[in-house]
């Protein structure tokens, strides 16, 4: 959700939002071997024994799997091309990780991780690495009033970016070490939230940042998994197939190769029609060697096994054959659609950012829903809210301008409908229903969204002041009214509603999950905290050297810290893992347990040592004024 123009007090002439993006890498190091090969420099090889340039000797290495996703936040788009991904060894061994420039756009994966490349690398024990980044042709865009709004990142000092290298590096406790027959796992966070902060008000809107980057040895979060590529083969015996990665909307490119498991309850679409379980994959294998694939599923990290719930292929793959738009519904008038926050994945061009699409619908158009098998879906399913990726034809040139707005004919295409993202208030909780004052649909303000046309008659309309979620067995905890919701589900089919909408999912107020931000300007504060101990952080809330951010994010709710009646406590939970982080101009001290954190930084904090800014990720507690947070990173400026 993007602040309203209200939602800061007492600013006037400039709203600056605190942005509230995390881009997570995460790279998971398998036991077995054959994925494609790293590159090293720099320094001769050191492990005779494993050469990466030298396919015969890849029975010595490890293999290394590299997937990309990114925590929620505010920015519609954030696309660029990084060029490369280093790692380094202990004794200054430098490998690369990707074979080629990729392009990414970060906001794609909320709540997927995205597979990036399958790469050979030598064992050793990896202490560092580096990332570049390259701007020149980035795609950045904020929302403002409710429409797309280009931005450009700088640096602090208002110089924009160009090609930026990241420093990797591990703490002293924390080391990738890659042992034949052993498995590892490291993540990387390149943290947007903790590093920009944006300027709507001039043209084009400025993300100023000051970008760093956090390693873990174990993730904290852990999401599904989306891996696409050509196909290289298929076993029936196995239930599984192996594609040639390539990440994204890549069209080229070898970034290694990934088994992929199926299942009975397998869902596949091949050549946009729909089999289940070893018949899909029977299909897939018809399909021939370099049909283009996309699977989603999970990754069982103990027994290194992925598998697909649902597996795209041919020409049911977005952007093979027929041009393809994802976005959400924000209007229909009779079988026109209006997409909103919509990525153009074009047949013949790459992929870019077009906020508004309009979309023509009609009976020959084959609708699908992601977890349902039922194939005879109308066109009537498709209601507003609904995330949709939709396989049409352009009906003129693509640009990658937002204007003049872009029509796709889809009479003869297919519309493929998402779980949809919810974030509100709940009203009243009764036993299989939730009614809600709806806040935002997948990351948008719901003052976009009109649900004219929703309900069997206009009085029925969908009304975000009391929107119906239809919960069945789902239950909510106690007290749940006047509490953030999440939801995740459909919208029920246009025209059908009361209720509005079916939730598969429910996540109250008592996990939702919130982010807390505080600066304390250029110059930062001496005094950040009133307390400083191994029972949490007490935040000084009425410092008068905080800056403009002085937030608690939590869910659609946005909590002003310095009208709070007392000082927040941010304490670390006492389950599941958990990072601290320390960074200054050029160091970075992290760690996993809480007093080792807490001890570094009631040492800093010397009088001398400044905090310029502080965040974090947990649940908010309002009642009490407690944040438990699985991450804290406080940003202190030495002498």
């Amino acid at each position: 959700m993007k602040l309203s123009n209200d939602a800061l007090p007492g600013l006037k002439q400039t709203r600056t939002l605190a942005i509230w993006t995390a881009m997570l890498l995460t790279l998971f190091v398998l036991a077995a071997c054959g994925g494609g090969a790293a590159t090293t420099t720099d320094v001769p090889v050191a492990n005779a024994e494993c050469d990466t340039n030298d396919p015969a000797t890849f029975a010595e290495c490890g293999t290394l799997m590299v997937a990309l996703t990114d925590a929620d936040g505010d920015f519609l788009n954030y696309t660029v091309d990084v060029l490369s991904l280093r790692l380094e060894t202990a004794s200054g061994r430098v490998v690369e990780t990707l074979p080629r420039t990729t392009r990414i756009n970060f906001t794609d994966y909320i709540d997927l991780t995205e597979l990036v490349t399958v790469a050979t690398i030598p064992p050793a024990t990896y202490v560092s690495g580096t990332i570049r980044l390259d701007y020149a042709d980035a795609e950045v865009f904020v929302e403002s009033d409710g429409a797309a709004k280009a931005a450009v990142v700088t640096d602090t000092d208002g110089v924009t970016l160009g090609q930026t290298e990241l420093k990797i590096t591990l703490s002293d406790r924390d080391r990738l070490t890659i042992v034949k027959g052993r498995a590892a796992l490291l993540q990387l966070d390149f943290d947007l939230d903790a590093s920009h902060v944006v300027d709507i008000v001039p043209t084009p809107a400025t993300a100023a940042a000051e970008q760093f980057i956090v390693a873990e040895v174990t993730p904290v979060d852990e999401k599904d998994i989306r891996v696409r590529g050509p196909l290289a083969n298929v076993s029936e015996d196995e239930m599984s197939y192996t594609i040639a990665v390539r990440p994204f909307n890549d069209r080229d490119g070898d970034f290694g190769r990934m088994k992929v498991y199926i299942n009975d309850e397998t869902e596949f679409d091949v050549d946009e029609t729909a089999y289940v379980g070893i018949e899909g994959l029977r299909a897939l294998s018809a399909a021939g060697v370099g049909t283009p694939s996309v699977a989603a599923g999970t990754l069982n990290v103990a027994e290194r096994k992925f598998t697909a719930n649902i597996v795209l292929a041919g020409s049911s793959v977005p952007g093979v054959g027929k041009d393809a738009v994802t976005g959400n519904v924000i209007a229909r008038d009779g079988n026109l659609l209006t997409v909103r926050g919509a990525t153009i994945i074009a047949a013949d061009r790459r992929a870019h950012f077009h906020d508004d699409v309009t979309v023509e619908i009609g009976p020959d158009t084959r609708v699908l829903k992601d977890g349902d098998r039922i194939s005879d879906l109308s066109i009537d399913a498709i209601s507003i809210g609904q995330r949709v990726t939709i396989r049409g034809t352009i009906a003129q040139t693509a640009t990658d301008a937002l204007t003049p707005q872009i029509h796709v004919d889809a009479t003869a295409g297919a519309v493929r409908m998402h779980v949809t993202h919810l974030l509100g208030i709940v009203n009243t909780v009764m036993p299989g229903q939730t009614d809600i004052t709806l806040h935002g649909i997948d990351r948008r303000r719901v003052q976009i969204f009109d649900f004219t046309g929703t309900g069997t008659s206009a009085i029925t309309d969908a009304d975000p002041e009391n929107y119906e979620i239809a919960t069945g067995n789902l239950t909510l905890a106690d007290f749940a009214a006047g509490k953030p919701i999440v939801a995740y589900g459909f919208p029920t089919a246009f025209g059908m509603a009361p209720p509005d909408f079916a939730g598969r999912s429910v996540i109250d107020y008592t996990d939702v999950r919130s982010a807390l931000g505080v600066g304390w300007g250029t110059a930062g504060t001496a005094t950040p905290f009133a307390n400083v101990g191994i029972a949490g952080l007490v935040l000084d809330n009425y410092n008068e050297d905080m800056d403009l951010r002085h937030h608690i994010k939590n869910g659609p709710v946005l909590v002003d810290l310095t009208t709070l009646d007392s000082d927040t406590t941010i304490v670390p939970r006492t389950q599941g893992r958990s990072v601290f982080y320390i960074k200054s101009a050029d160091s970075l001290r992290q760690y996993s347990i809480f007093d080792d954190f807490v001890n570094d930084l009631d040492l800093s904090l010397d009088g001398a040592t400044r905090a310029r800014s502080m965040h974090a990720r947990g649940q908010y507690d309002s009642d009490t004024n407690t944040f438990t947070a699985y991450k804290i990173g406080v940003y202190l400026l030495e002498p």
